[in-house]
């Protein structure tokens, strides 16, 4: 079963990049565009991570890390912050509230790929150490 991730931006351009080479690599993608639908869709859908841009409409992206990170159902699930904001103290800030991840725009495509699956390998290799556990 393909592993769902949620990606939320407000530019279509952006979700649609992010979806496309997701999607290659076998994951199913979500979309939302802003921070409302971004915490909507978490509540709906269950994604196991989630791509999340700074600067939206109706809620910023880190308004939507704090109420993710504050629900006990939401708490755990990965973020990776997608973001032209990057200003150290707005990367201290993403760090401090939770972030698995801090990538700057404009991106590498590959490198979103390659912080994805090192994060589902970091979770697949600590279940695999909680199953083994006496």
């Amino acid at each position: 079963m393909a592993r769902k991730i949620l990606t939320c931006d407000d530019e279509k351009h952006i979700v649609r990049l992010i979806q496309v080479n997701l999607e290659r690599q076998g994951y199913e993608v979500l979309t939302a565009y802003n921070g409302a639908e971004c915490l909507a869709s978490v509540a709906e859908n269950k994604p196991d991570l989630i791509v999340l841009d700074v600067m939206m409409p109706e809620m910023t992206g880190f308004e939507v890390l704090e109420k993710l990170k504050t629900n006990p159902e939401t708490e755990k699930i990965p973020v990776i912050m997608l973001t032209a904001r990057a200003q150290d103290a707005d990367v201290l800030r993403g760090w401090q509230s939770g972030v698995e991840c801090y990538l700057t725009k404009p991106f590498n495509p590959m490198e979103l790929i390659a912080f994805v699956k090192r994060i589902f390998s970091m979770e697949d290799s600590q279940n695999d150490e909680k199953r083994y556990t006496i």
